[in-house]
């Protein structure tokens, strides 16, 4: 194992730059049951993360665990097939490490999508909310440890977490399209077990309006090195209800495949607005 995350890094992406030399724009990051749409990229090659050095692998259904380098609405992009998630096992650092490979690789901007469970009373499943904000204090923070100056600051600003210059394109593109958007706090969790009804009204009440196990320390880690950042959370299921209040996986699956069409039509759009 290298010495520091530096040289981890560099190892990495020397080992992509032999199999991809085109230097990518733009990221982009698929949440829970929305793989499909890697369907819409001009795919020129695809590079399992078993194979990559100092890269995790994706361990949850619903993601398909690999690298992929194209074109996508005449942008370079590449693309993460599944995400690492802290449940997992892997530390924050690690959850972190492909968003600094597509940095380093030369992305300038980072798209990002979830499954969600919504806590706001107006949403429904099938939903979609553009990210404002986030609260990350359950999660362990990527950034805890040793700063590397090549990285970014030791004490990086957050006042603008998500893009406000991305929010208003994507806003814009939605009116266009006819998609119904909305705009809310994404309270990152560990899980891996879903919310309690206690937890999800404490969440609410922390002004939280949307809640998963993903995106946050992906978030940390990108602003920590200057990237741009949107992200998107598709509702899959409502933790804030007097009903029944069983949630599965599938069912979370089922609901982001659902409303999958909506989110691929908007980065799109949105990517090839940039």
């Amino acid at each position: 194992m290298p010495d520091t995350i530096i040289q981890a890094l560099q190892e990495t992406v020397q080992f992509i730059k032999k199999i991809q030399p085109h230097p990518p724009e733009i990221g982009i990051v698929l949440g829970s049951g929305l793989g499909n749409l890697s369907e819409g990229i001009e795919v020129e090659i695809e590079i399992p993360y078993k194979d990559i050095p100092h890269f995790p692998v994706s361990t949850v259904e619903g993601h398909h665990g690999g690298l992929l380098f194209g074109k996508y609405a005449g942008r370079r992009i590449v693309a993460m097939a599944g995400r690492f998630h802290y449940y997992e096992g892997y530390t924050a650092e690690q959850v972190a490490f492909p968003i600094r490979v597509m940095k380093f690789l030369g992305i300038h901007t980072l798209l990002l999508s979830n499954a969600a469970g919504g806590m706001n009373p107006a949403f429904r499943v099938g939903d979609l909310m553009i990210l404002t904000d986030h609260i990350s204090f359950f999660t362990p923070n990527p950034l805890v440890g040793r700063n590397f100056e090549a990285l970014g600051p030791r004490f990086p600003d957050m006042s603008e977490p998500y893009s406000h210059e991305l929010i208003r394109k994507a806003k814009e593109i939605g009116k266009r399209l006819g998609i119904a958007l909305h705009e809310g706090v994404y309270a990152g969790v560990t899980g891996p077990t879903f919310e309690t009804r206690a937890e999800y009204r404490f969440l609410h009440l922390a002004g939280g309006d949307a809640v998963g196990m993903s995106t946050v320390q992906e978030v940390i880690a990108a602003r920590h090195m200057g990237l741009r950042v949107f992200a998107l959370s598709v509702i899959t299921d409502l933790g804030i209800r007097e009903e029944d209040n069983v949630i599965t996986h599938e069912e979370v699956l089922e609901a982001a495949r659902q409303a999958e069409p909506k989110l691929t039509l908007l980065f799109q759009e949105l990517i090839a607005a940039l």
